[in-house]
């Protein structure tokens, strides 16, 4: 539904079973597999994908800190990741690094790992930090 009809191809077309996480999206603020969710159940409810993230082209500050840290390999798994790192630092805005682990583990990257993912999310994390202390 998000990729054919609504034209949002960010949500990957993976498994299909709800584990490798590329399909990652929030669903009234949870962050759900979209493959596991009918659409018909989805109806009314806020939906956000990872285009969301970017309005008019401008990449949020996770989006920006995958490309600067170089964790955006073949683009397949990248959307859930970011996805992932956006959900867990709302929640949790200084995650410690089993915080972190525990929230990219339901996301399989095949390329490469997850060093530049988990050094993305420190990224964000400095910047976020950054910009508090200059703001006060």
């Amino acid at each position: 539904m998000l990729r054919e009809r609504l034209g949002l191809p960010g949500a990957k077309n993976a498994c299909e079973e709800g584990e490798c996480g590329s399909c990652s999206v929030t669903v009234d603020g949870t962050l759900v597999c979209s493959c596991l969710v009918l659409s018909a159940t989805a109806v009314g409810r806020d939906i956000v994908t990872v285009e969301a993230l970017a309005p008019d082209g401008i990449l949020s500050d996770v989006q920006q800190a995958f490309v600067d840290a170089g964790a955006v390999q073949c683009g397949f798994c990248t959307p859930g990741l970011v996805m992932a790192a956006r959900d867990l630092l709302a929640r949790s805005p200084q995650p410690d690094e089993l915080e972190i682990r525990e929230a990219i583990s339901g996301n399989l990257c095949r390329c490469t790992g997850y060093g530049r993912v988990m050094e993305a999310i420190r990224v964000t994390i400095g910047r976020r930090g950054a910009q508090a202390a200059g703001a006060s």
